[in-house]
């Protein structure tokens, strides 16, 4: 099953940038958490952890205040590898992530 994944998150002042915009830690931190949780309800038969091997995030704009949202949907379930993409509905302000992670 192919389900996405859902995360959310309220931006707090401890998350911007000394420039007062969302820090891009906390956009990536979200990321490979959904990938994560992601990765654990699909593991294959007989996998019993993973381990994020590969990361990108592409920035197409920024918060300062509200929530954060990341949808994360499987793009590949193999036996060894899985991966699949974010999207972030900011507003007007998006970014877009691609997740790889490798069993264990």
């Amino acid at each position: 099953m192919r389900e996405p994944y859902r995360r959310r998150l309220d931006i707090r002042s401890e998350l911007l940038a000394p420039n007062g915009y969302l820090h891009a830690a906390t956009v990536i931190a979200l990321a490979d958490t959904a990938c994560g949780y992601g990765c654990l309800s699909h593991l294959p038969a007989g996998a019993e952890n993973f381990t994020t091997i590969e990361l990108k995030t592409n920035f197409l704009g920024t918060v300062r205040e509200g929530m954060i949202t990341c949808v994360a949907t499987p793009a590949h379930l193999g036996k060894t590898t899985q991966s699949g993409t974010r999207s972030w509905p900011m507003g007007r302000a998006a970014a877009g992530s691609r997740c790889s992670a490798a069993r264990s």
